[in-house]
């Protein structure tokens, strides 16, 4: 099997299709030949010409026989997991995930640490120490392994490679150009091939590869209501330059004069990764000493100290201030929705990123705003759901995408 060349961007008719070939064996096998040209409309022929060469690079293999209804049993195909396997790595809200899969997406073994600061130092150490940890982990497989995928923040250029990064400095946002050559670096010290993706569009492309039916083929992932990945017609849509999916706008010098009655900001304005959700709580906190009390006492946190997690906690077991907190998010971040699937129309809106743990009060408050605020026709048959893959979903659709190179580039 050749070299993987993770910089192509656009993919050949004969690579795509064994991109779909592949999927489907990855997801539906084992499967005969026959049920493949059936749901591709391609002649079986043709699948076998593919199918051939899949086995010769030890990347499918046939198994027993079908149950026959007459004549010759058809033979079964199922894709090799065993063939390669992919290193992913994403940042969420509260951790960074390290993973090791096979080729169907299982996962062999996971590593995290809390979330690095949101330096670009200590994010980039907290990447390699965490990649070092999978490679310490997984030294049976070292000479299997494919490539490594990485689904980090901020603005990614797909021409260059270069990273944007947004950095606090006091309370205003600047996007810092990260000069590092990350890719390169991963490249030199493991010596694999390195995918850089942005963390919504990872998360995106993972949700659609390992967990969504085939029939979804317009989704939105929504990443803590910062940014979104795109999945439009099936394919992953990351802009000229990669970086579509920033939902929002941000002029630090209007920052402070940019203000809305409705909930905290703008909800086109650039938010916090929480939506906010702990500078709420923190506000009611502080105007109820019983309220807080009661708070502290469920989470174990400290006034100074409290974190999304605490939040989250104590929604789950009722507190009345977490709940408030959260039904307020689910508001804003429903506005932001709306505005998203009146424009795009997705079948389905994937809530990830760190979000998925903050239950169904907020969800349920999510859904109502959309309703509220979406056309009537484009929320008919949409679905909002949390993402099923959770905190791995940035690090498996890293490595996804780099399953989907390895598919496609066999000829």
């Amino acid at each position: 099997m050749r070299s993987l060349d993770l910089k192509k961007e656009e993919f050949s008719e004969k690579e795509r299709r064994s991109i779909d070939i592949l999927e489907i064996l990855r997801k539906r096998g084992p499967i005969s030949r026959p049920e493949i040209s059936k749901e591709m409309g391609i002649n079986v022929v043709t699948i076998s010409n593919y199918v051939d060469e899949f086995i010769k690079h030890n990347l499918v293999y046939e198994k027993e026989l079908d149950v026959s209804e007459g004549g010759r049993r058809p033979t079964l195909l199922d894709l090799n997991a065993n063939a390669g396997y992919c290193i992913g790595v994403g940042l969420n809200l509260m951790n960074m995930v390290g993973l090791l899969v096979d080729l169907k997406g299982n996962i062999v073994t996971k590593t995290q640490i809390a979330r690095p600061r949101a330096s670009v130092k200590e994010i980039t150490e907290g990447l390699l120490e965490i990649i070092r940890e999978i490679f310490r982990r997984s030294k049976e497989y070292s000479g299997n392994l494919r490539g490594i995928g990485v689904g980090i923040a901020g603005l990614v250029n797909k021409k260059d490679g270069a990273i944007h990064w947004p950095q606090k400095m006091d309370h205003y946002y600047t996007y810092a150009s990260v000069d590092l050559p990350l890719a390169e670096l991963i490249e030199k010290e493991f010596n694999l091939p390195v995918l850089i993706e942005n963390d919504a569009t990872s998360a995106c492309f993972g949700e659609h590869w390992l967990d969504l039916d085939r029939g979804y083929k317009n989704v939105l992932y929504m990443f803590s209501g910062v940014g979104c990945g795109i999945m439009a017609n099936g394919e992953v849509y990351t802009g000229t330059n990669g970086y579509a999916g920033e939902v929002s706008v941000y002029n630090f010098k209007e920052q402070d004069a940019f203000k809305c009655d409705a909930g905290a900001e703008c909800f086109v304005k650039r938010w916090e990764m929480d939506l906010g959700i702990v500078e709420d709580v923190r506000k009611m906190l502080n105007k109820n000493k019983e309220a807080t009390a009661k708070f502290l006492s469920l989470t174990g946190a400290k006034i100074d100290n409290i974190d999304l997690k605490s939040v989250f906690n104590a929604a789950k077991n009722q507190d009345k201030i977490a709940i408030a907190a959260l039904e307020n998010a689910g508001k804003r971040l429903g506005v932001k929705i709306a505005l998203l699937v009146n424009l795009l129309n997705p079948q389905v809106v994937v809530i990830g990123g760190g979000l998925e743990e903050a239950g169904e009060v907020f969800l349920n408050q999510v859904n109502a705003t959309v309703k509220d605020w979406a056309f009537r026709e484009v929320t008919e048959n949409l679905k909002i759901v949390y993402s099923r893959l959770r905190e791995n979903a940035v690090a498996l659709g890293a490595a996804s995408l780099v399953m989907q190179k390895l598919f496609a580039q066999l000829w």
